[in-house]
């Protein structure tokens, strides 16, 4: 038989090659499947219970991936609690309501925590109100409630060029603002108007999910950033810490001692190529 494949071997070398090199493959694959079964929630298959971390990262525009992760570890009777990591500058209002509304959700059913990275700001800072308990670290950049809209104004640009340009609207309102000429009164009115409401939106829910006077949060809520330190100080973070530390509250707030196993994501999806260069 040996005889056999090392003749299979010297007649069909690069044939012989290729089937080792699929045979590689098919393990490493097999034996990275394996692995984000037990980190990413094979405990819940075998009956054990576990702790939840969800990642929010980077500016927050596509909220689906989050809310999502959040509702399967609510609805998870293995979960017992949750750490949320948080290292965002913000980003839009509307989804850093869903995640917001989302941690409120679970935070009702379950105990959660935020820990706050280098970066957990505006947005960042809505989405992490809602937990039982928010770490940051003391050179943490957090707080920054409050809402920005920026408008560009290219007219001067286009007449240095000779460009005209000429809208047909339905309403006064309908292309404001524009980048193509200077508001009036009324349309420059009309956006604070717009900002200051989600502004309230955003103060109003900080001070219920931090169980702070609405008028104590207004004060902080001028836009300005604070360390995690000043957070500590002005009410807008419960401890110091880093991960470690949220865990170790989070197990206390269960009334467990023993380390479990924790169920990460939200898990993007790779192509092939992707996951062989991330296992290199």
């Amino acid at each position: 038989m040996q005889e056999t494949r090392s003749k299979f071997s010297q007649r069909h070398p690069l044939l012989f090659g290729f089937m080792i090199i699929t045979a590689a493959v098919v393990l490493l694959i097999g034996a990275m499947a394996v692995f984000r079964f037990y980190i990413h929630g094979g405990a819940k298959f075998m009956g054990l219970p576990s702790l939840g971390l969800v990642h929010v990262e980077g500016v927050i525009l596509d909220s689906r991936p989050v809310v999502d992760f959040i509702a399967e570890l609510r609805e998870d009777p293995e979960v017992v609690g949750v750490v949320i990591r948080v290292e965002s500058p913000g980003g839009g209002i509307g989804p850093s309501q869903e995640i917001h509304r989302a941690v409120k959700k679970l935070a009702e059913r379950k105990p959660v925590v935020v820990s706050m990275g280098a970066l957990a700001a505006s947005g960042g800072y809505y989405v992490s109100c809602p937990a039982d308990s928010i770490y940051a670290n003391p050179g943490t950049l957090t707080g920054s409630i409050g809402v920005i809209m920026q408008v560009t104004n290219l007219e001067g640009l286009m007449d240095t060029l000779g460009i005209d340009h000429q809208s047909f609207i339905s309403g006064p309102f309908k292309d404001t603002p524009s980048p193509f000429g200077n508001m009036t009164l009324e349309e420059e009115a009309y956006l604070q108007g717009i900002i200051m409401d989600l502004h309230d939106q955003f103060v109003l829910d900080v001070a219920e999910g931090r169980a702070m006077d609405e008028g104590d949060v207004r004060e902080l809520a001028d836009g300005r950033i604070y360390t995690g330190r000043q957070a500590l100080q002005n009410g807008l973070v419960d401890q110091l810490g880093g991960l470690e530390d949220a865990f170790d509250a989070l197990k206390q707030l269960c009334e467990v001692t023993e380390d479990l196993p924790i169920k990460e994501g939200p898990v993007f999806e790779t192509n092939f190529l992707e996951d062989i260069m991330s296992s290199i």
